[in-house]
């Protein structure tokens, strides 16, 4: 009998171990799910700010660029492109973040043009507005850029929770997925984007 009672006795301690083991590895797969996400959302803060500018600094522009129609309607097309793969892009969703990642490289191109454009018209280069509007977006660009590499170390660090054994047995029993890095999409967009005025 008290044989029996220590063999009962070792295995509810074995299963409560095991319970508070997969409570514990769940809890800390969902606070690094919670990381990436917000790490995300800071991302995208960053990135409508940044779609939030385009508008203002094209309309400055316009009226110094008449000749320029084509490269203002493109700036403002990869704008809305932009905005619209930022509404529609999920960290579990691989598609939606390449979508998202080929927009911004667009976006980022099209604002290339138009900074090099903006070189041949010094009275643009010298409008109170226009210099505001730059160092505006030039701030915005550094923040979306610490903003992707916070939230790559988040994803990277929640992939890797989700793939180590035995965390990755608890990570496919409750369907933890993996997220997807923000990268770029093009090798012409690891080039920075020059805002000189």
């Amino acid at each position: 009998m008290t044989t029996l009672l220590i063999i009962l006795a070792v295995l509810v301690g074995v299963a409560l171990i095991a319970a508070f083991w997969v409570m514990g590895t769940y809890n800390g797969l969902v606070k690094l799910r919670n990381r990436y996400r917000n790490a995300f959302s800071q991302i995208d803060v960053q990135l409508k700010r940044r779609h939030d500018l385009i508008p203002n600094l094209v309309e400055t522009a316009k009226g110094y660029m008449k000749h320029e129609r084509e490269t203002l309607e493109a700036v403002i097309e990869a704008r809305n492109m932009a905005s619209s793969a930022r509404k529609d892009a999920s960290t579990e969703d691989a598609a939606s973040m390449g979508a998202l990642m080929t927009a911004e490289g667009g976006l980022g191109n099209a604002l290339g043009r138009l900074f090099a454009l903006s070189e041949a018209y010094p009275d643009l280069k010298s409008n109170a507005n226009m210099m505001q509007l730059s160092e505006e977006l030039t701030s915005t660009e550094n923040k979306v850029a610490f903003s992707r590499q916070a939230y790559n170390d988040a994803v990277t660090e929640y992939n890797t929770s989700t793939e180590v054994f035995p965390a990755s047995m608890i990570a496919g029993m409750f369907n933890f997925r993996q997220a997807t890095l923000f990268e770029v999409a093009e090798e012409s967009e690891r080039e920075s984007v020059k805002v000189e005025f």
